[in-house]
């Protein structure tokens, strides 16, 4: 079969926890990504991908926002169909503790959820912040509204956790690990992000990442776990 990559560049989200570490004499930061890759042959296939992620600080303030969408076809039939949108704030309490607030909705047209929206408030703490590890562990408490492609709609108190961690082993590379929880009566979702990032030239950088979203209850015949691996750019801004 004749393969034939137009371009590769998948989005990859870093954990917004850990832009704060990041913020520079400007109150804003941020990053996106674009992606395209198409394939010939026996099979045509092609994914677009898209995101961008924005922040804010002032004082002891921050703000964040993100966008996120996936989109993938075989044979002109979509296969894959998925949007995220999310916000949080954050306010420090002292140099490694913050509280936080955020919004998390969620849209898959083919996974067991056709849509989740969470509402979370909590606690987190810088565990490591060096000029090489930083770690960031947060806890918290809210509410989730999901429907079901069945139609079938939930809502639950959840429990919130996540660790997010970043070592820069080179001035031109770093790796990061996220992982995240939501634990409800209903379902717990679990979500885990792999990547290793590299310096391209000035603020465009090189990202290789894997990415497991699981779902423990879904009705039957679907998939509980959705896996994504990306070679990806991604432009600091």
């Amino acid at each position: 079969m004749k393969l034939r990559v137009i371009l590769s560049v998948t989005a990859l989200l870093a954990p917004i926890s850990l832009m704060a570490q990041e913020v520079t004499e400007s109150p804003w930061s941020g990053k996106a990504t674009l992606g395209y890759l198409a394939t010939s042959g026996n099979t045509e296939n092609s994914t677009l991908n898209s995101g961008v992620e924005v922040g804010f600080a002032t004082g002891k303030w921050q703000h964040f926002a993100k966008a996120f969408a996936i989109s993938a076809s075989e044979n002109e039939i979509t296969t894959a169909e998925a949007y995220e949108l999310g916000w949080k704030t954050e306010r420090n309490l002292t140099d490694r503790d913050f509280v936080f607030g955020r919004l998390d909705w969620r849209k898959d047209n083919f996974g067991a959820f056709d849509t989740q929206f969470s509402q979370t408030v909590g606690y987190g703490r810088r565990l490591i912040k060096t000029d090489t590890h930083l770690l960031n562990v947060e806890a918290g408490v809210g509410a989730r509204q999901s429907e079901l492609q069945t139609g079938i709609s939930e809502n639950e108190t959840i429990f919130r956790g996540g660790a997010y961690y970043k070592w820069k082993f080179s001035e031109t590379a770093e790796f990061r690990q996220d992982l995240t929880a939501e634990s409800g009566s209903e379902n717990t979702y679990l979500e885990s992000v792999s990547a290793v990032s590299a310096k391209l030239l000035g603020q465009l950088a090189l990202v290789a990442s894997f990415t497991v979203k699981h779902n423990t209850d879904v009705p039957a015949l679907t998939e509980k776990s959705d896996t994504y691996t990306a070679l990806s750019l991604e432009y600091l801004f």
